[in-house]
This record gives C-alpha cells, sequence and structure tokens, in this order.
C-alpha cells in the first residue's frame, strides 16, 4: 500500500487548507476587531 497515492494526497491536502483557512479567518476576525477598537478609540479621545 503506498501512501502517496491519490486519495491520501487528497485527505492530507483537504486537512491542510482546511487549518490553513481557519487560521486566516481568525487572523482576520483579530485585526476588524483592533479595527473597531482603534475607531472607537479615536471617536472619544478626551474621555479618559
Amino acid at each position: 500500500m503506498s501512501r502517496k497515492n491519490a486519495k491520501n494526497i487528497k485527505t492530507y491536502n483537504d486537512k491542510l487548507h482546511k487549518a490553513q483557512d481557519k487560521e486566516k479567518a481568525k487572523k482576520a476576525e483579530r485585526a476588524a476587531l483592533l479595527k473597531s477598537m482603534v475607531r472607537k478609540f479615536n471617536q472619544n479621545p478626551d474621555d479618559k
């Protein structure tokens, strides 16, 4: 039984891409959150 058959390669790539997409979404969500925090801070900088 070969490790590098089409089914195994596809399974590995699917898992890899799923993990990469999850990481990318997490990074985008964090960037959006930070952007909203900065926007909120810049609206009222004197309300400390």
